[in-house]
């Protein structure tokens, strides 16, 4: 249906409605009214607007109580009304204001609100602030004279009362947006009336008067139950802000005028109005910090990210318009826009670096136009202004972190970072004063102190076994790495803060300022220590630009970091290193027991037992001699049972952070970094072999992070680049044991992470190594079982080969009779020669007399026929394998228990490794088999087990060659051993598997069925 245009029409058309509905006030009319009014335009309902709002009215005033439901009515179509007219009229406005609150309020008590339904209050809400809206041109400023404090103040305090105490949040909303409407503040989509600068003072000293119940009111919504939601907590700051710039704004307060005297027409009304005098100013501004303050400690670190931006807002807003006149404010107002431009939120980050632009340029500008007549706190720069922040915050920074909460901590450090992100290149004028980096230096100290209590650093360790076998990716170790634990926070946040502090320090400061001062600092005490290498590494990271925002906050746009050249970065990297891997730095304690492994380093290390193997001069008879070394090293440990804890775990940390700051070196200097590879590298490798496990792990993260910095693929290609220097320290260490005995584990970890490439080079280590052994294996057996544990363990992957793999004459194959006849004679030869050997006979002499036949040789040169027969000479992987083998032989009989178990492990894989050479693994199967069978029937359980699994091992090897031996020296003892053990395990509970004897019995179950096979035992020989 059309919309009646015809003003007298639609008045015929409204008329009886109208009629009706004063006679009977009832939500039947009101609903059937409101459906007329729709179909009238606008305009029209313009000249209409007094003749239609007089029956709703009417059904207001009419006294007595009435229904919800009707009152809502009424408000909803007085809404639709205001909403689609303007009110000229003074007294329209004025009464309507008052008949709409008087719907609000209790009749009662006026100054609460009604306890009427939360329907009824949002439609009212509603209708008052479509009121607020329709007032044209301005009648609306009338409400701001002297005349209508009373009932202006009755308006913002029923308003107040609803934005307070309300539970829907709807109407919390609402009653704060009216609030802000009343005020002609309004941020809504409308047309509205901008008041011109007289407009806008006279509203301010109206609204002055008020000030001090909308802003404690307000404070306390902002800061109240968070339940109520972030849209409630963003109308009530827009609130508290705009209140607060109208009534303190500057440009009022400098252009108002002499306080007049109040009419006496006023009466008592007259004792309300407010004069902004000078004194009044400071007052005010000196409450309102404290509400402040409060508003920013619960809004700054506001889960919702609108509430964040809304405090932005209010900064900025309060900054541009009440400088001044909030003098005392000023400080906290940039201390909360400063923390804000590290929000989590893009959105904020950016309001914030607007925000702060617009500072410092009207900063700038202020200054520049300064006279020497104003006061000396208008002159002070911006800069200025920041540096004393930075430094109050500094000094106060330890005390917040020791007692706030981590969300508070999280805004204080937020707030510190950003101070140096807005200072941006100006951060290396702060720091050139000495208060201010002593400041700041010893808050970054005392803030980053590790809790180092933790005992399972310390008893954590680290296996060569494990490190063999994980030869996978940097994610691999990455994942391991333990996190730090800090005395004064734990949220990973803060501490993430804390780092880009530095790195902003680093990427703004002078390298060589911080390097050197933080330098003494971990020189000066070994509490500091820690904190400083952590400092430094991110310093160092920062100063190279690596994971530093460098966006710009507007501030210094026109000038640039002094940006530390490549030179200059590598100069800082080499004193830093230099300081972290010196003797007393790198070589600290981080084991707390002396086990049977340590007292056995410790007696290698004593000076009556220090070998030095000296091959360099030829011409010296003596050059393998065994020579005395005087002890040079340095003061004896302090004893272990005196180390606490706390010292040895400050010890293990202090490792990592040093390890974790050769990888930031390496990061920041890049390719540049492969020149210091040849100081850095070997003391990575040796942190690599530890045996506490966080070393361990921090020292292979380090060497990821090297090899990608300097654009190697892998660690594999990092040790093969730099193998050659790496192995002439370790050749030079290995004779001044007292001073190097880290030496075999470089070697360990080189060997751990190459390839076959390597064993030319590593082949006269390898000499020396067991050079050593011979000399002294008593005391160096501990020592240098790993080492050649991880070599054999090396080899066996370097030169894969069949465990199975066995002579031609342990196959049982079938040929055909010609072939049988030809190769009869073959045949015959070979079975005497494996009886022999079997029986021990003449395995030491080399010549056989003639009667074995070598098989031909496929590549053999024809002119060679004739010749001597010459052994070929064993590659070198199998000469090592052989020498390895031949000293483990003899450390079988050790008696340490840790030395037997790790001499088997070697054993084992020696035999792995020369399975292919069977004419040189048979010899050296006969000569282990003495001090093996000992392993098998007298030894210790677990020495047992390991002996049998070496069996196995070497059954599948040599085939039949065992068969004799097993099957007489062996296996009686076993099958007896298991008879006895059979009733005891058919009875035993369920903690009996986790005991040794479990283990050992089912280790021969299993392994048994299969040595039978292997060796072709008969049936018979395995009964007991």
């Amino acid at each position: 249906m059309a919309e009646i245009s015809d003003p007298k029409i639609a008045f015929a058309y409204l008329r009886p409605t109208c009629v009706l509905l004063t006679r009977e006030p009832t939500v039947t009319n009101v609903e059937l009214l409101s459906a007329q009014l729709k179909e009238v335009n606008d305009a029209t309902l313009q000249q209409l607007q007094e003749y239609v709002l007089f029956p709703l009215r009417f059904v207001l005033k009419v006294p007595g109580p009435k229904k919800d439901k009707l009152v809502q009515a009424v408000a909803e179509a007085i809404s639709y009304v205001l909403e689609n007219t303007c009110v000229q009229r003074w007294d329209t406005l004025h009464d309507l204001l008052s008949e709409l609150c008087l719907c609000l309020c209790c009749p009662t008590d006026p100054g609460k609100p009604a306890d009427t339904s939360e329907e009824l209050k949002t439609a009212v809400l509603r209708c008052l602030d479509a009121l607020l809206h329709a007032a044209y041109g301005d009648i609306v400023f009338k409400l701001f004279e002297p005349v209508m404090l009373a009932g202006l103040g009755a308006a913002i305090s029923l308003l107040l009362a609803l934005g307070e105490k309300e539970k829907s949040r709807d109407i919390q909303a609402a009653a704060l947006k009216c609030l802000q409407t009343l005020t002609l503040q309004c941020d809504c989509t409308q047309e509205h009336i901008v008041p011109s600068s007289e407009e806008r003072s006279i509203i301010g000293s109206t609204m002055a008067s008020f000030l001090p119940g909308i802003t404690v009111a307000v404070a306390r919504i902002i800061t109240g139950d968070l339940r109520q939601g972030h849209a409630v907590t963003v109308r009530a700051i827009k609130v508290w802000s705009r209140t607060v710039g109208l009534v303190m704004e500057d440009a009022q307060l400098q252009a108002s005028e002499p306080c007049k005297t109040p009419s006496p027409d006023l009466g008592r009304i007259g004792q309300l109005l407010v004069h902004r005098t000078e004194s009044w100013v400071k007052s005010t501004a000196g409450k309102l910090f404290v509400l402040l303050r409060k508003i920013v400690s619960c809004t700054s670190a506001h889960q919702h990210w609108t509430v964040r931006l809304e405090m932005v807002e209010l900064d900025d807003h309060l900054l541009a318009r009440c400088s001044q006149s909030l003098g005392e404010c000023v400080g906290l107002l940039l201390e909360a826009l400063v923390g804000a431009i590290n929000d989590e939120e893009p959105r904020v980050r950016k309001r914030c670096e607007v925000a702060l632009r617009a500072v410092s340029q009207r900063n700038q500008s202020c200054s520049s136009s300064c006279d020497t007549s104003k006061s000396s706190s208008s002159a002070q720069t911006f800069t200025d202004v920041l540096s004393e922040n930075l430094h109050v915050l500094a000094t106060s920074l330890p005390r917040l972190m020791r007692t706030t909460d981590d969300q508070k901590k999280l805004f204080v450090l937020n707030v510190f970072l950003g101070y140096l992100k807005v200072l941006g290149p100006l951060v290396s004028v702060v720091l050139n004063s000495a208060a201010h980096l002593e400041r700041i230096s010893k808050a970054l100290m005392q803030v980053l102190e590790l809790d180092v209590m933790d005992v399972r650093i310390v008893e954590e360790r680290s296996y060569a076994a494990s490190i063999e076998t994980s030869s996978g990716s940097h994610d691999s170790y990455t994942a391991h790495i333990q996190r730090k634990h800090f005395l004064y926070f734990t949220d990973e946040k803060i501490f993430s803060v804390l780092m880009e502090i530095c790195r902003t320090l680093g990427y703004y400061g002078n390298i060589y300022l911080l390097t050197d001062h933080f330098l003494d600092l971990y020189q000066m005490s070994s509490a500091y220590r820690k904190q400083a290498a952590m400092v430094l590494n991110e310093i160092v990271r920062g100063s190279a630009g690596i994971a530093v925002a460098t966006e710009t906050h507007g501030l210094e746009s026109q000038v640039w970091r002094h940006s530390a050249t490549q030179e200059d970065l590598k100069m800082a990297v080499v004193s830093i290193m230099e300081e972290y891997t010196s003797l007393k730095n790198w070589h600290l304690i981080t084991v707390g027991e002396e086990m049977d492994r340590d007292r056995e380093d410790q007696q290698l290390l004593s000076p009556s037992r220090l070998v030095s193997i000296s091959n360099s001069n030829a011409s010296n008879t003596n050059a393998n001699s065994l020579q005395v070394i005087p002890s040079t090293f340095a003061s004896p440990s302090p004893s272990l049972s005196t180390s606490t804890i706390h010292h040895l775990n400050s010890n293990i940390w202090q490792l990592c952070i040093q390890l974790e700051g050769i990888a930031c070196f390496a990061q920041a200097l890049g390719r540049d970094f492969r020149p210091l590879l040849m100081t850095s590298l070997y003391p990575v490798l040796e942190k690599a072999g530890e045996e506490t496990l966080l070393i361990s792990q921090a020292a292979l993260g380090t060497m990821w992070d090297v090899s990608k910095a300097c654009g190697y693929h892998s660690l594999k290609e990092l040790i093969n680049e730099n193998s050659d220097y790496l192995l002439n320290d370790i050749s030079l260490n290995l004779q001044r044991l007292s001073k190097h005995p880290q030496a075999p584990r470089v070697l360990t970890v080189m060997l751990t992470h190459s390839d076959c490439s390597l064993l030319p080079l590593v082949g006269d280590i390898v000499q020396d190594v067991l050079m050593a052994l011979d000399l002294s294996y008593d005391n160096t057996a501990a020592l240098f079982c790993s080492v050649l544990h991880t070599l054999m363990a090396a080899l066996a992957r370097w030169f894969p080969s069949s465990c199975g793999r066995v002579g031609e004459s342990a196959r049982p194959k079938q040929t055909s009779t010609h072939k049988e006849v030809l190769n009869i004679r073959q045949f015959l030869l070979d079975y005497r020669k494996q009886k022999e050997l079997a029986e021990g006979i003449g395995i030491e002499e080399e010549d056989t007399k003639g009667l074995e036949v070598p098989p031909p040789i496929e590549c053999e040169d024809v002119k060679d026929i004739g010749g001597p027969d010459v052994k070929a000479e064993l590659p070198s992987h199998l000469r090592i394998t052989k020498e390895v083998m031949e000293r483990c032989i003899h450390l079988l009989s050790n008696p340490s228990l840790r030395v037997r178990l790790k001499v088997l492990d070697v054993l084992e894989l020696c035999v792995c490794v020369l399975s292919e050479k069977e004419n040189e693994m048979l010899p050296m199967a006969h000569r282990c088999w003495p001090a093996l069978l000992q392993r098998l029937t007298a030894d210790d359980p677990l020495a047992v087990l390991r002996a049998f699994r070496m069996l196995c091992t070497l059954g599948e090897t040599c085939g039949d060659f065992l068969r004799r031996r097993v099957s007489k020296e062996v296996l009686p003892k076993l099958s007896s051993s298991l008879a006895r053990q059979a009733p005891i395990s058919a009875k035993a509970g369920p903690v009996y598997t986790h005991t040794l004897v479990y283990k050992l019995q089912l280790a021969v179950l299993q392994g048994l069925g299969s040595l039978s096979q292997r060796l072709d035992l008969d049936g018979n020989l395995v009964q007991p």
